[in-house]
């Protein structure tokens, strides 16, 4: 992978920016399910995606994990930035959802960005408000959603994600995403396959229609 900032946010930002941050920014690759923060990291530089996705998680004092948002290109992660200007340890976790490409902005320019450039300042203000609503949304589908109907929103916004229908997935790696048994996920999976929702197949699932 090799993608270039320009492609992905020369419309986000002015050229005198973009130009600074291909020569400060740190360019890095990480692979599908390698994970790049923990919980307890101190974090010192934020991530600007140029290609692939990662998935934000909370886990709790028993490991127990809960996928809260996906990052797709063009995104940012706002709580990476909270912690990058508070000098706080992470409370969450991102894994690549998919091969990825980075940009790893050091704190130190994100401060000084902040006060140069009116474009950084939005995107800033911009990726907290779209992080916040994400947020909330899930907290929505948690609240409001049969676990059912949060499966199905989770394997069409992976689908999403990816570009494809079919997914290459355990049942347990789903039930560790939304924080349930992976009996309760089989179960449901083949409630969804008889309703005709999705077909199954060994560690894949494919998806009739988004």
């Amino acid at each position: 992978m090799n993608s270039s900032i320009n492609t992905t946010y020369s419309s986000v930002f002015e050229k005198d920016l973009v130009n600074e941050i291909e020569k400060t920014a740190v360019r890095r690759n990480v692979s599908q399910e390698d994970v790049l923060i923990d919980i307890g990291d101190y974090v010192k530089s934020m991530p600007l995606l140029l290609s692939g996705a990662i998935k934000v998680l909370r886990v709790d004092e028993n490991g127990d994990e809960l996928l809260l948002y996906f990052l797709e290109p063009g995104d940012t992660c706002a709580m990476t930035m909270s912690c990058c200007l508070g000098h706080t340890k992470s409370e969450i976790k991102a894994i690549a959802e998919l091969d990825t490409e980075l940009l790893m902005v050091p704190v130190q320019k994100m401060e000084e960005w902040t006060a140069t450039y009116k474009s950084w300042r939005n995107f800033v203000f911009q990726s907290y408000h779209s992080r916040l609503q994400e947020l909330l949304h899930t907290v929505d589908t948690i609240a409001f959603l049969n676990m059912d109907e949060r499966l199905l929103k989770y394997l069409k916004d992976k689908a999403k994600i990816s570009g494809e229908t079919t997914l290459h997935t355990t049942h347990q790696e789903i039930a560790y995403d939304l924080n349930t048994s992976r009996v309760v996920i089989s179960r449901l999976l083949k409630k969804l396959e008889t309703l005709k929702k999705i077909q199954l197949k060994r560690n894949s699932i494919t998806i009739h229609s988004l």
